[in-house]
């Protein structure tokens, strides 16, 4: 899904403050804004899929990978390092943010440090992984999703910052 060299198949993400989107050095490099983030621009499955990339927190404190993907008819996002730089999880599942649901975790993120992050979406359900850890294993069944309105236009899959830099690489999509 990224080439190492170009934006091709992702544009920029129109979020109001957004900061600047690059490509050096083999990674994305989404500046410092109010919400910044890349968005796919090409076809991708709703189901039966599994996400792999690395991202790394460089500036800030705040989430540094929003990860917005489909789910069947609907969509979700999976943070990292949000509300304020530890929390981890889904938004929304059954109404609740990532910070308050079944999905939530907390976990510690350095700045300059790369995370290998994976997410598996399978019909009945959805698991995520950063570094070695799975954080996520949720039972999809009688689970309603939904995205919080800021990440509407992420849609239907992007990578977002919340007032924070960060640096993504190796974004790669398996059909399961």
């Amino acid at each position: 899904m990224f080439d190492g060299k170009t934006l091709t198949g992702w544009e920029s993400t129109d979020f109001s403050g957004k900061g600047p989107v690059s490509v050096t050095n083999g990674q994305i490099n989404l500046g410092l804004g109010y919400m910044t983030g890349i968005t796919w621009t090409n076809d991708l499955p709703r189901m039966g899929y599994e996400i792999s990339l690395e991202a790394m927190r460089v500036e800030g404190s705040d989430f540094f990978c929003g990860l917005t993907f489909p789910v069947d008819k609907d969509y979700l996002s999976f943070i990292v390092g949000g509300w304020g730089g530890g929390v981890v999880g889904l938004s929304n599942v059954d109404g609740a943010n990532a910070s308050e649901n079944e999905t939530t975790t907390y976990m510690n993120f350095v700045n300059g440090r790369w995370h290998r992050i994976r997410l598996r979406v399978e019909p009945g359900k959805i698991q995520a992984w950063i570094d070695e850890d799975r954080v996520v294993n949720l039972e999809t069944a009688e689970k309603s999703f939904s995205i919080r309105i800021e990440m509407e236009s992420s849609k239907p899959l992007g990578i977002a910052t919340w007032n924070t830099a960060a640096a993504l690489k190796n974004i790669q999509l398996k059909k399961l």
